[in-house]
């Protein structure tokens, strides 16, 4: 066996070191809600705490557009923000009703699985789909765009790989319009890269 050269034992502990690095920034579980909240938790918040069955049954199979939904959800939601508003009625407008709605309702009393249950909002789609190829800083947070700007994000090559149905596309191009860009300031500074 010969002796490894100098040069690729550097480069092998250099690879040691980013991985190491890496694995513990991974390690990390960073806390997304410094992230403007997305249509689904806010849907939850406007449920309350103990939401019934039958008034999720009648969110979740129902079809509005959202200037439908901002009126039918009005009682529900003094306490948001015109921005929250809009990101609630968009995101009941393009996932609602949902297919399973049976299993959803069930769901109602158990926030956590009903969480889980409901399709996922803006907000976890850029937490959990973007950081996989590049800073969820420089590639989201700080980008101001319309919605058909960011759904024109999903025709490059390397998005277009992205495992979202069109739903899912759509439902982060809309989220990400209306809450986008965020002040750097509020952005942990952790992330900032």
């Amino acid at each position: 066996m010969s002796a490894a050269r100098p040069g690729k034992i550097v480069l092998a502990l250099a690879v040691v070191g980013l991985l190491a690095g890496l694995a513990r920034v991974l390690g990390q579980q960073f806390d997304f809600g410094f992230m403007p909240k997305g249509g689904k938790a806010l849907l939850i918040e406007a449920l309350g705490h103990e939401p019934k069955s039958s008034e999720l049954r009648a969110i979740i199979e129902a079809h509005h557009t959202e200037t439908e939904w901002r009126e039918a959800m009005a009682s529900r939601t003094k306490g948001l923000s015109e921005r929250e508003l809009k990101t609630l009625a968009a995101y009941l407008a393009i996932n609602m009703p949902v297919p399973d709605a049976d299993g959803v309702a069930a769901k109602a009393p158990r926030r956590d699985e009903l969480g889980a249950a409901l399709p996922r909002d803006g907000r976890e789609l850029a937490w959990n789909e973007c950081q996989f190829c590049h800073s969820l800083f420089t590639s989201h947070l700080t980008q101001a765009r319309e919605v058909q700007a960011w759904l024109n994000m999903f025709q490059s090559p390397f998005h277009r790989e992205l495992k979202l149905t069109e739903q899912e596309r759509r439902e982060f191009a809309t989220y990400s319009a209306i809450n986008m860009p965020m002040r750097i300031d509020d952005v942990p500074a952790d992330l900032r890269f």
